[in-house]
């Protein structure tokens, strides 16, 4: 009874990746990309017609994990959307081995699942991750150095108003600058894989669009302890997604990197808060 189950589940998970696959390959420009990806797609409705045999019947596809796995990899990357999808099919290999005790003969099918993730990967040439170090780059000063700005303006300033304005001026000025920064370095270390363009591109509009993500709560709550509270949770919001997408394409470790970015941007956010707090006692700062 198991074994048949398995086999069932089996079946449409090939009949549902070969549809995925087929969608993919139609919208990719490349022609050799798009020749490897309908190839895998075949190898996909060969492995569903191997498991046809054996169940003697027709298995419809996941019509909702086709069109969830395809609408990640258009806007998630052709990288993240397979590799996320290769993801869900480590248990299912697993049970594979399993099967092929009492079906030998799929052992050919698991040797060409394993095959899929590398030979894809191998072919698969995105400028977005080329740029991965410059969003990195970006992503990670802002995140540092925003949150030490805000918890520091919170307790100096008191006011959200000019606490939002002062952070949006700091923010939009050091992005400026980061993006400066990343351009001179990539044109001169002459990295023929980047455009600096390019590259600055990214830097500046990753540092941008967090800082403005960060100081939003102020412009709207007039309680000054509730906007950080806020901002450092979506700097936490921010470093959990960005770890995830970056533990998958580039098989990461993300409870590392996470840990070690959220401590980062918190332990700052608290040394500048009580520095914040210093200078306006001291100060005798009164807005």
């Amino acid at each position: 009874m198991r074994i048949g189950k398995l086999i069932s589940q089996f079946q449409q998970n090939e009949i549902t990746e070969y549809y995925i696959y087929r969608q993919l390959a139609s919208s990719i420009k490349n022609p050799h990309n798009r020749q490897i990806i309908n190839k895998i797609a075949e190898e996909e409705l060969a492995h569903y017609n191997f498991w046809k045999k054996l169940t003697k019947k027709e298995i419809g596809a996941n019509h909702i994990k086709k069109w969830l796995y395809y609408f990640i990899a258009k806007f998630f990357g052709l990288t993240f959307g397979i590799k996320l999808m290769e993801k869900g099919e480590e248990s299912a290999q697993i049970l594979y081995k399993e099967i092929v005790q009492e079906i030998p003969e799929a052992k050919k099918i698991i040797r060409q699942e394993e095959e899929h993730e590398n030979r894809i990967l191998s072919l698969i040439n995105e400028r977005f991750l080329s740029y991965v170090s410059s969003i990195i780059l970006g992503l990670n000063d802002a995140l540092v150095e925003l949150t030490g700005a805000l918890a520091g303006y919170t307790f100096a300033f008191a006011n959200p108003t000019l606490i939002a304005v002062a952070a949006l001026i700091t923010g939009l000025a050091a992005s400026l600058s980061m993006a400066v920064s990343e351009y001179l370095s990539i044109k001169t270390e002459d990295n023929k894989n980047q455009n600096p363009l390019y590259a600055a591109f990214y830097t500046g509009t990753t540092y941008l669009s967090t800082v403005i993500i960060l100081v939003l709560p102020y412009f709207f709550i007039k309680n000054i302890y509730l906007d950080l509270t806020i901002s450092l949770s979506l700097a936490i919001i921010i470093i959990l997604i960005f770890n995830y997408y970056l533990s998958v394409v580039r098989d990461v470790s993300f409870k590392k990197r996470f840990v070690e970015m959220a401590f980062l941007s918190l332990s700052i956010s608290f040394i500048s808060f009580i520095f914040g707090f210093l200078i306006r006692r001291f100060l005798k700062i009164e807005v």
